[in-house]
């Protein structure tokens, strides 16, 4: 019986990295797809830490590294790396990176795209701007990525009712519990839609 090749992922982490760790979990034991690497821009995110402690290869570039040359997407491809996900990465992907994964980047946003998406919004000022504007609902979307902030084809949407009681913390809660239940069971199934 003839198996199908691993299929390897790199994490894009900016900060904490909660989301990278529940998808390094939920992908530890699977045969089929692997986390190869985790990458930041940022070389005092913590989610460079909780890859180290997962034994999970981690990279830190710069701006120029990544803005101005191919040298990340020289390092991915000779990493057989075949996907990308986005978990709580800030800057915006450049076109050279796009183009090199065009259907395999993936990204998770705190709120229901379109709404609350763009330069500048992401954590806290988003749950925020939610709060203040007096929303009703909001929620997660994995969308791919493409050359504009959250602007990429929605993969994925869940959503809550947000509550006279809710302020920008108890949303934020709320965000990250959807996120830890739903990013990386939809990354699998993209991935398997791929193959």
């Amino acid at each position: 019986m003839q198996t199908s090749p691993t299929t390897k992922v790199a994490l894009f982490a900016s900060g904490s990295g909660t989301n990278a760790q529940r998808i390094i979990d939920y992908f530890k034991d699977n045969k089929s797809i692997e986390i190869s690497m985790l990458l930041s821009n940022n070389p005092e995110a913590y989610a460079l830490t909780r890859a180290q402690h997962a034994n999970v290869p981690t990279r830190v570039f710069t701006k120029a590294e990544f803005k101005d040359s191919s040298v990340i997407v020289d390092e991915l491809k000779a990493a057989g790396i075949s996907w990308i996900i986005l978990a709580g990465f800030l800057w915006l992907i450049p076109k050279h990176l796009i183009q090199a994964y065009p259907v395999s980047m993936l990204n998770i946003h705190p709120a229901l795209l379109p709404n609350f998406g763009g330069k500048g919004m992401y954590g806290m000022h988003v749950h925020k701007a939610v709060i203040e504007t007096g929303a009703k609902q909001t929620g997660i979307t994995i969308h791919k990525v493409n050359e504009e902030y959250d602007k990429g084809e929605i993969v994925f949407q869940a959503a809550f009712d947000v509550l006279p009681t809710d302020t920008p913390e108890t949303v934020a809660e709320k965000i990250h519990a959807l996120e830890y239940e739903h990013f990386p069971r939809i990354i699998e199934e993209q991935i398997i839609k791929l193959k």
